[in-house]
C-alpha cells in the first residue's frame, strides 16, 4: 500500500509520475507541431498519457486514504497537485496523439 512510509511518500510518488507525464507530453506536442517524427511523437503521447492516468490514480488513492488536512504534512497538498499535473500530462498528450495522427 502507498501509505506504508511517510505521509508525503505516496503524494511523491504521484507527483513524480504525473510531472514526468506533463514533461513528456509537451516533448511529444512539440515534436508532433514539427512534422517530422510523427512515430516518436505518438510513443511520446502515450507514454504521456499512461504516466499522467497512473499518476493521477496514486494521487486520487493518496487523498481517500490519508487523514487530515493540508499543512499537517501527510501529503494531501502534494497529491492534489499531482492531479493537477496529470490533467495537464493528459491533455497535452491526448493533443500531441491527435497532432500525429493528423501528420502521419
Amino acid at each position: 500500500m502507498i501509505a506504508t512510509g511517510s505521509g508525503r511518500a505516496g503524494a511523491s510518488a504521484a507527483l513524480l509520475l504525473a510531472g514526468i507525464g506533463a514533461v513528456i507530453g509537451g516533448r511529444a506536442l512539440s515534436r508532433s507541431a514539427g512534422g517530422d517524427g510523427a512515430g516518436s511523437a505518438r510513443d511520446g503521447a502515450i507514454v504521456a498519457l499512461v504516466l499522467a492516468v497512473v499518476g493521477m490514480a496514486l494521487a486520487a488513492l493518496h487523498l481517500a486514504t490519508s487523514s487530515g488536512a493540508i499543512g499537517t504534512g501527510n501529503g494531501r497538498g502534494g497529491a492534489i497537485v499531482a492531479l493537477g499535473l496529470g490533467l495537464i500530462g493528459m491533455l497535452l498528450g491526448r493533443l500531441a496523439l491527435a497532432r500525429s495522427r493528423r501528420t502521419a
